[in-house]
């Protein structure tokens, strides 16, 4: 293992992801802002810790920064479908509980409804409607898709200059990935991971299976706040 690359605090380096042990690699970076090209990144910070059969994990949020995907969240502009299915998230404000506001805000839900279309966000809060009073959870943010719940604001609790800042979805996260692998030779998957679990918005290939990503970042290493490691190599543990 590498000496230079630490787990965040709090964080193991090691995780157990369908049967098999692995080290979780966070590598990190000085702050990343729009402008920024993500290939001179992963050349500059994640290439040189590279072995053969690693695997890349990216985090979203870099990719919309460098992607310019990201509004400063008063220039949103919020339609009454947008505030009141904010009003209706159960973020647990106020209770210990509470992790972000996410799409309990109104720019979030805007730009949530944006992303996924009014048809789609409707329908979806009608199911969701149905099927919350039965005790089935999750059923809006299935129907609108991964796309549209990877939208968040602000963008991070602490990091400035994005905490009055909303995230839009990534373009073309699947294209994104496949780019990475083919100019440095590991698979890769675009991955939005917070305290609730990961799902990948983008993979080099299908290979790599939505149950492996939960497992493996289940404790989501990268971090919620101020670590700067949006870059982890997923790398076999030796037995």
């Amino acid at each position: 293992m590498p000496t230079d690359l630490v787990p965040n605090k709090g964080k193991d380096l090691d995780a157990v992801a369908l049967g098999v042990r692995y080290l979780r690699l966070p590598i990190k970076t000085r702050l990343i802002q729009e402008g920024d090209d993500l290939m001179k990144l992963l050349e500059e910070y994640a290439v040189p810790h590279l072995r053969p059969g690693d695997l890349l994990f990216i985090s979203e949020k870099v990719v919309c920064v460098t992607q310019g995907r990201i509004i400063p969240t008063k220039d949103v502009r919020t339609t009454w479908l947008a505030r009141f299915l904010s009003s209706k998230v159960r973020n647990h404000a106020g209770t210990p509980q509470f992790r972000g506001l996410g799409h309990g805000t109104a720019p979030a839900m805007q730009l949530l409804i944006e992303e996924a279309g009014v048809p789609r966000v409707l329908f979806a809060a009608l199911v969701a409607a149905v099927t919350r009073p039965l005790g089935i959870k999750g059923a809006f943010y299935y129907l609108v898709g991964k796309q549209a719940k990877s939208i968040d604001c602000p963008m991070s609790w602490t990091l400035e200059p994005y905490t009055d800042y909303a995230k839009k979805a990534p373009k073309d996260p699947n294209g994104v990935a496949r780019k990475v692998r083919e100019r440095f030779g590991a698979e890769t998957v675009i991955v939005d991971a917070n305290y609730r679990g990961a799902f990948s918005l983008g993979k080099s290939t299908s290979a790599i299976s939505e149950k492996f990503i939960r497992e493996v970042l289940r404790d989501n290493p990268a971090g919620q706040d101020s670590e700067m490691t949006p870059f982890f190599i997923i790398r076999k543990a030796l037995t």
